[in-house]
């Protein structure tokens, strides 16, 4: 696993459309921000994978309100484009 930094996009899946991004990394979690919800603290435990520039995440593992945000991350855009 490639070791996690500022800047990385968050995926549930890879291959999918990322939800965020990476906002801060600590000792024992990471921060992620949203899209449409803001920053939320996820430990490293939900982490399944690093890699070019990506963190994929489990969602098993995430907080009831993290994964309704995740659902509503692209609400706001234009399906057309």
């Amino acid at each position: 696993m490639e070791s996690i930094r500022e800047g990385f996009d968050v995926f549930l899946h890879d291959g999918d459309k990322a939800f965020g991004a990476v906002r801060a990394v600590r000792k024992h979690g990471i921060v992620v921000y949203v899209e449409n919800a803001g920053d939320f603290e996820v430990p490293l435990s939900a982490v399944t994978d690093a890699h070019s520039g990506k963190v994929i995440l489990d969602s098993g593992k995430l907080d009831p309100k993290l994964k309704q945000s995740i659902a509503r991350a692209h609400s706001g855009e234009d399906p057309r484009i």
